[in-house]
């Protein structure tokens, strides 16, 4: 069985392309969810609500966790509550990023 931490790694590989930071890193991944019968389902956020990438980040993010073993299919669902701030990020983000 697919594990929250093996949903986490395969979720660094997925870069905000604009930012050039992972999802996870960035805070937009609130909770991962799996059954004992394979099926993921990420609930995430973006940075804005209007953001143009929405439909990028739910098939690319989606795409990657199908691709572990032991997943029999993958949900992302966005939300925007709470909404997304810098507080969410990691350390790791804000260096990249330049922030304090």
């Amino acid at each position: 069985m697919v594990t929250k931490a093996q949903v986490q790694k395969i979720l660094r590989t997925c870069d905000d392309p604009e930012l050039g930071v992972n999802v996870v890193d960035l805070g937009l991944i609130y909770d991962i969810q799996i059954s004992k019968k394979g099926f993921v389902k990420v609930i995430m956020t973006l940075t804005t609500p209007g953001c143009p990438l929405l439909d990028y980040f739910v098939d690319t993010t989606a795409s990657k966790i199908r691709g572990l073993k032991g997943v029999k299919d993958a949900k992302v669902e966005i939300t925007f509550d709470p909404p997304w701030d810098k507080s969410k990020m990691t350390k790791i983000a804000k260096d990249q990023l330049g922030l304090d």
